[in-house]
């Protein structure tokens, strides 16, 4: 199994352990993360690694190349001279280091491919890591809103509960109770004070008016006719009074004056 075969075993054993243990899911969920964070951090070191043998490859590869193209100009440079014999032995070495560079060019390329299978499967997994922090995000924030409707739930069977809502009537008819029991108290209080005048016209103030308010209501729905002022009796009761009390001035002066005469 490869490297990238025991990392996805060892998330699935995770989510699998996650699923299956009665444990907190956010303390699950964020521990599968760091796991996955410390899987992805020794993945790097082996594409790094496998980068770095390819890079290695690539120059042993070229080394080879220069050097036979080095004894390629010698065998020339031994022709120009006219030793034949010279320029076969440049061209055999020429050989040698042609085959190597050409083992070394299979080696590169097999590994080119599979550095660049590596970082193709590292960017995979780095997005499939960015995904499971984002689901685990929304995971915990599905947990937490499960977890406050189990507690409004809860409160709310408590309440149902009708020995609650009896608690409270039970109160409700104390307390009717009680302030019954004030008000006859202040009353028998106010009746045997011996302040019985105070008492009679406080009740006259509380129903003073009662009549005249009904009369005018009365008016105003046309139940009964208004009537009309009596002006002209009003000015000969007062004629009636002035006369009088002119009568009982002269009176008084008359008296006043037959005791003066008879002093």
């Amino acid at each position: 199994m490869g490297f990238f075969g025991r990392l996805a075993t060892l998330i699935k054993s995770n989510l699998n352990d996650l699923i299956s243990k009665s444990e907190d899911p956010e303390k699950m969920l964020n521990q599968v993360i760091l796991d996955m964070n410390t899987q992805l951090v020794e993945a790097k070191k082996q594409v790094a690694v496998a980068i770095a043998d390819e890079k290695r490859l690539q120059k042993q590869l070229n080394s080879e190349s220069s050097v036979a193209d080095e004894w390629e100009k010698k065998a020339m440079m031994a022709i120009r001279a006219g030793d034949d014999a010279l320029a076969k032995e440049a061209l055999m070495r020429k050989k040698e280091h042609d085959s190597l560079a050409a083992q070394y060019k299979d080696q590169w390329d097999k590994q080119k491919q599979a550095t660049d299978q590596l970082k193709t499967a590292l960017r995979a997994l780095n997005n499939k890591i960015e995904e499971a922090k984002r689901k685990k995000n929304v995971l915990i924030a599905r947990k937490r809103r499960a977890e406050a409707m189990q507690s409004i739930q809860d409160t709310m069977s408590g309440l149902s509960d009708t020995s609650a809502f009896d608690t409270f009537d039970r109160m409700a008819s104390k307390i009717d109770q009680m302030e019954a029991e004030a008000e006859a108290g202040a009353e028998l209080a106010e009746e045997y004070s011996g302040d019985v005048l105070a008492s009679k016209f406080s009740q006259l103030e509380a129903t003073a008016g009662a009549d005249e308010d009904l009369e005018a209501l009365k008016k105003k729905m046309g139940l009964v006719e208004e009537e009309a002022p009596a002006v002209e009796a009003r000015v000969d009761a007062e004629e009636e009074a002035s006369e009088a009390e002119m009568a009982e001035l002269e009176e008084a002066l008359e008296a006043l004056k037959q005791r003066e005469m008879g002093g």
